[in-house]
């Protein structure tokens, strides 16, 4: 593996990126691996300072994005504004490219779940969920990303499919989209749904971001573990992606099992031979 040029330089996010977990911390701090860019989990850093002083060190030499699973945007809730004071603190301190969360809610009653919960695809919900992005941005001084969730259940009451819903708030909240590529094809096998098709129904001037991941075969479903190395179907899916969207920044996501960092750069690698070959 190449080691990357200590440069300092302030260069945006592009390219192929990985989750940064803190198994991997003394690897880059040591080996300052040739790798463009590294998103780190926001709620990670937010109350722990050790965790902190790290990511600042490692910030010196890459592009950072944080991307969060506590801002509860679907929740009906007040917004938690504790919260996001503390998020907007370690945006300062990081100066992160990209900040984003998820389409989803995970709290009721100020009660916070350990999942990221999917929402009704109604219009009532379209309003509610972007003018709590548009406050969040108003707050934060920046748009932020949402991305797409993986989904194991349908509500009877949407009104839309899944494409068509997070079009509309992208629209009116004036936000992008992180397009969890594995998520679409988890949600299409589940739900019996083409995931190519959803693709070419997505809003190409919103999408700014791309995550790639694993998931589990539970025969009758799949699960979005982020514990597996990417499956065929999704790098397929990818390259269709690449082509309705563009080479824009994309992120190899590992939560579970995870592999050394070496592990992890093959498949960034893997996906930076398919933006290149898109151009």
């Amino acid at each position: 593996m190449q080691q990357r040029l200590n440069t300092n330089e302030q260069r945006p996010i592009q390219g192929a990126g990985i989750g940064l977990r803190s198994c991997h911390y003394d690897y880059i701090l040591e080996n300052k691996p040739n790798i463009a860019w590294f998103e780190a989990l926001s709620d990670n850093y937010l109350n722990d300072h050790s965790s902190l002083s790290f990511l600042e060190h490692i910030r010196k030499d890459y592009p950072i994005a944080l991307h969060g699973v506590g801002m509860s945007l679907g929740s009906t809730d007040p917004l938690n504004w504790d919260y996001f004071k503390k998020l907007k603190q370690l945006a300062k301190r990081i100066q992160p490219q990209i900040i984003s969360d998820h389409l989803s809610w995970i709290s009721v009653n100020k009660q916070y779940l350990h999942d990221l919960l999917p929402l009704p695809m109604t219009q009532a919900v379209i309003d509610h969920v972007s003018s709590r992005i548009m406050q969040v941005q108003d707050f934060l001084g920046t748009r932020i990303l949402i991305e797409n969730p993986s989904t194991y259940f349908e509500y009877e009451c949407s009104e839309m499919p899944e494409w068509a819903f997070i079009n509309a708030i992208i629209e009116k909240a004036d936000c992008y989209l992180l397009l969890d590529v594995n998520n679409v094809y988890v949600s299409a096998t589940n739900h019996e749904f083409d995931p190519y098709d959803y693709l070419n129904h997505i809003d190409s001037k919103r999408v700014k971001q791309f995550h790639m991941a694993g998931y589990a075969d539970k025969k009758n479903y799949l699960f979005d573990t982020h514990g597996e190395t990417i499956h065929p179907p999704v790098w397929a899916l990818y390259k269709a992606a690449l082509k309705c969207f563009g080479a824009i920044p994309t992120l190899i996501e590992r939560d579970d099992n995870i592999p050394p960092f070496e592990a992890l750069y093959k498949e960034a690698q893997q996906a930076q031979q398919l933006m290149d070959a898109i151009g």
